[in-house]
């Protein structure tokens, strides 16, 4: 079987410049939307003492070496989000960057270990006014490809449609047709709900291993079809970040878009309660711990700093994403400048 060609091989270059151009485009559009909505740009740090502090995230982990030869672990940046936090409590109001990120463990069609992160704050902002602002991206997006209609794996998605927002209770229930509030915490009663709406799960899953099996596999790839949508109001322990919603703390204010049944923007109305957020990052730990063999660091600088923070609602954005629906390329890599080569290739 023969490999493909690199990246960097002219012809292969040829086929991917356009869309490479046409990325270029939608990141001008969308800094000058940015700018002309009252935005500072931010360029944030890639090295972090903590890359972040949810189970299921794995970094990249590096070592800074001290004149004295003295050594400190470091980590490469999941997210620019504690960064950009510690901005906020500094006094910045509204701050938006476009961020390299690096996660392991992912690679495939629309994942890439690194990418970039278009990632934006508001202070005093609701977090449902993060909505609006994902729908001009869209628009802008669509507007320097020429393409409305956004698809992938036979679904399709005008992006000027007006977008649909779900609850997670209501899509669980739709899709298949759980009542997560009859379920409550009850990791048992959840499995036997999975195993009759054909969902398999194994012996040692959580809850939140079956939370998320149930999510990949048959309710993401059902969401934003024809227009696009917003899964909203995410259980509380599934939004580690996120403040509680005020008409059901059983809920958080967290948010992800989706088009043509891939997610591509995740927000929140940010949790600023310092001792709530360490409570929730050490429970993140042990389940890493128990499930991975390793914890990343608390980054005790960002709950200091979180603890100055005012209420802000804030979004991440997968670009590379964005871009691959937006021109019709096949997959993230055809996007990105320089990929980093699969392995053995």
């Amino acid at each position: 079987m023969t490999s493909p060609s690199p990246w960097w091989t002219p012809d292969v270059h040829a086929d991917r410049r356009p869309w490479l151009l046409a990325r270029g485009r939608i990141k001008t559009a969308i800094r000058r939307w940015f700018e002309d909505q009252g935005f500072i740009e931010v360029e944030t740090g890639c090295l972090q003492v903590s890359p972040g502090n949810e189970a299921h995230l794995h970094a990249f982990r590096t070592e800074l070496i001290g004149t004295d030869l003295s050594r400190q672990p470091l980590y490469l940046h999941t997210s620019p989000e504690f960064a950009c936090k510690k901005l906020l409590a500094a006094g910045e109001t509204k701050i938006f960057t476009f961020a390299p990120v690096f996660r392991n463990r992912e690679r495939g069609r629309i994942h890439a270990p690194e990418f970039t992160m278009l990632e934006w704050y508001r202070v005093g902002a609701p977090y449902q006014q993060l909505w609006d602002d994902c729908a001009a991206l869209l628009k802008i997006a669509a507007t320097e490809t020429g393409r409305t209609t956004w698809d992938y794996r036979g679904s399709a998605c005008n992006v000027t449609d007006d977008s649909y927002a779900i609850s997670l209770h209501q899509a669980f229930l739709q899709f298949v047709q759980i009542d997560l509030r009859l379920i409550g915490d009850d990791t048992a009663a959840f499995a036997a709900a999975a195993a009759v709406a054909g969902v398999q799960t194994g012996v040692d899953d959580s809850w939140s291993d079956i939370f998320a099996r149930i999510l990949t596999e048959r309710i993401e790839p059902g969401l934003g079809k024809l227009q696009p949508g917003l899964l909203i109001e995410y259980p509380t322990h599934e939004a580690a970040l996120a403040r509680p919603c005020p008409h059901d703390p059983r809920v958080a204010e967290r948010f992800e878009l989706y088009v043509a049944g891939v997610e591509l923007a995740n927000g929140f109305g940010e949790l600023t309660d310092a001792s709530e957020q360490r409570r929730r990052f050490e429970a993140e730990m042990v389940l890493k711990a128990e499930r991975y063999g390793e914890t990343y660091p608390i980054d005790e600088d960002f709950l200091t700093a979180l603890a100055h923070m005012p209420p802000a609602s804030g979004c991440a954005l997968g670009f590379d994403r964005l871009v691959m629906l937006a021109t019709g390329a096949p997959r993230v890599d055809s996007v990105i400048w320089t990929p980093l080569p699969v392995q053995g290739k």
